[in-house]
């Protein structure tokens, strides 16, 4: 693993329909009251998915399809799109005799080619926030697990070497990882390297973000978001390119903000996937992650390599608000809109 820069905290398929068939008289009056019945909850499911100050995730979407999955139905009322029933695009081949197996692509890696692929809408519960370092733990360590339901499916349908992390919480001033030694500090508000994931307490600055649980969970999706990348062979492949062009050269910075930008959008998508799913991550944790994104990025940071504010909150929301994975494709997105 290279030595990577600390992440800064401020940072249905369709289906043809016959002709009906000639019904009864009671059977039209039972067909006409189901009507109403849909019309009803239609209504409600639409109300619900309006409350709020921000746009929600489009529900229903299910792990990456494998070639035994069969169309899901959409929930009452018709809202969000249905899963794809269909193999993984461009689908990696069987598993090597050693298992399954890293796929060192970028803009055509398989995980990204499905525009129906999202994560599943869970439920998600987690211990209140407290801001000590007692609480940090718990309240990460459940987030993790959270974490691993949500993408382990998803990434063992392509057949990916899926493991969690290993979660560390470091309570010095400085840690050592095998990316070198990483200083805690107001830069340093967790931190990924080599399926080893950090959360140092003394970095989280809940003495400005108080009791707002929402906002250090994005911040550890965030990192997480980094595991699947190295999961799935994306990091591999972006530090290659990094390498080629150099750390500090246009190029390089720019690959860098394409690998950021994109463990945004897997952060989003993962707290749009489980808002509202009667777990414990509330409409208000969404709305203040949604909105604390805008505080983030290179424009406060003064750096090049995360990307500025106002796209680090574009992907973030772009995860969030379609729930498909098809959407975080920062390495086919034009060089404008990863600056």
């Amino acid at each position: 693993m290279p030595d990577a820069q600390p992440d800064l905290p401020w940072l249905g398929r369709p289906h043809t329909v016959s002709a009906p068939k000639r019904r009864s008289p009671a059977a039209v009056i039972g067909v006409c009251l189901g009507a109403v019945a849909v019309l009803v909850l239609g209504l409600v499911a639409i109300v619900a998915l309006n409350r709020g100050n921000t746009p929600l995730a489009n529900p229903n979407f299910r792990d990456a399809p494998s070639s035994q999955d069969s169309p899901a139905p959409l929930p009452p009322g018709g809202a969000g799109a249905p899963a794809s029933a269909s193999n993984p695009a461009t689908e990696p081949s069987e598993p090597s005799a050693t298992g399954p197996q890293k796929i060192l692509k970028l803009a055509d890696h398989p995980i990204l080619q499905d525009p129906n692929a999202g994560l599943q809408n869970r439920v998600c519960t987690l211990p209140p926030w407290q801001s000590t370092q007692a609480g940090a733990e718990a309240f990460f360590t459940a987030a993790s697990k959270c974490l691993d339901a949500a993408w382990g499916p998803f990434l063992e349908a392509y057949r990916l070497p899926f493991t969690p992390p290993s979660l560390h919480f470091p309570t010095g001033a400085s840690f050592e990882t095998e990316c070198g030694t990483i200083q805690v500090g107001i830069a340093t508000a967790a931190y990924y390297c080599e399926n080893n994931l950090y959360v140092p307490f003394r970095g989280l600055q809940t003495d400005q973000y108080g009791n707002n649980p929402g906002v250090y969970l994005a911040l550890f999706a965030h990192e997480y978001g980094h595991h699947v990348q190295e999961v799935a062979g994306l990091m591999d492949a972006a530090w290659q390119k990094i390498y080629e062009a150099g750390q500090n050269s246009p190029a390089g910075l720019e690959m860098s903000r394409r690998k950021e930008l994109q463990a945004q959008c897997f952060s989003g998508m993962f707290l749009g996937a489980h808002v509202d799913q009667g777990g414990t991550i509330t409409r208000d944790m969404y709305n203040k992650a949604w909105n604390d994104q805008e505080t983030r990025g290179d424009n406060t940071s003064r750096s090049h390599d995360h990307g500025t504010n106002a796209h680090y909150a574009a992907w973030w929301r772009a995860g969030a608000t379609s729930n498909r994975i098809a959407d975080c494709n920062t390495f086919a997105a034009p060089s404008s809109e990863v600056s």
